[in-house]
Parts: C-alpha cells; structure tokens; sequence
C-alpha cells in the first residue's frame, strides 16, 4: 500500500515538473519513437502533446522511485527479523 503512494506522489510529482519543462527526458524520446504528429490541441488548457510527454515522464519515474522503495522496504524487513531472531537466540 505504501508502494502504490510512493508511485503516485512521484508521479504527480513528475507530471507538474514535465508541465513546466516539457523536455525532460525521457518523455519526449517515447513520444518521438511513437511517431505521433505532435498537437498544440489543448486539453484543460494544456497542449496534448505536453500533457501526453508528461504522463509518460510521470509513469517512468514513479516506477523507478516505486521500484527502489520496494526494494528498500525488502531490505529493512529482513534487516529487522534477523535482529529479532538474534534478540530471540540471545535470550535463551
């Protein structure tokens, strides 16, 4: 469940910041390998073509971020239970 909200802060994160620098790589690479005509039509005041780039730039970063949290997440959870498995051995 933290995973999903990593994905969607980074992602939103990702899509406003593309909003303001619609080049940042690697949307406009996707978008460009698609072979669609860019478009200045606007969608909620915004030209598709920027809004798709950002859409891709904001799933390809969230995730990588999602990815490196779970595995993050895997990392401590193992770090704990071999800490409460030696707590556990030293007790007795």
């Amino acid at each position: 469940m933290r995973g999903a909200i990593v994905f969607l802060v980074v992602f939103l994160l990702f899509v406003v910041i593309t909003l303001a620098y619609p080049t940042l790589p690697p949307g406009p690479a996707i978008y460009n390998m698609l072979n669609v005509p860019t478009t200045d039509y606007p969608v909620l005041g915004i030209p598709a073509t920027t809004l798709v780039i950002a859409i891709f730039n904001g799933v390809v970063y969230g995730v990588i971020a999602w990815i490196i949290f779970s595995i993050a997440n895997m990392g401590t959870k193992r770090n704990k239970t071999t800490q409460a498995q030696a707590a556990q051995q030293s007790q007795k």
